[in-house]
């Protein structure tokens, strides 16, 4: 995405917007998430975890929670990954 930033400093800012998504319950996931693994994460997942921050908090949750299905876009080894780490069952 921004390759002008360094990966540390995009990690630094992909934590904290995780972490203040405007919906508590996003919080927990992005920002658990993110507390969990941003300091390993590389540029390629990276982009995608920053994309998937782009997504409207009411669209995350009913992906995440399943009352709506994820789109193709957004249905990527990241997001069943978090969804690995907080235990969500995807159907």
């Amino acid at each position: 995405m921004n390759q002008q930033l360094s990966l540390d400093a995009r990690r630094k800012r992909a934590r904290f917007r995780a972490w203040h998504r405007g919906m508590k319950e996003m919080d927990m996931i992005l920002g658990g998430y993110a507390d969990a693994n941003i300091d390993t994460m590389e540029a390629d997942d990276l982009d995608v975890f920053e994309q998937l921050m782009e997504a409207l908090d009411r669209d995350l949750f009913k992906w995440f929670t399943g009352e709506g299905a994820t789109p193709a876009e957004f249905d990527t080894p990241l997001f069943r990954k978090i969804c690995t780490f907080h235990k969500i069952e995807l159907s």
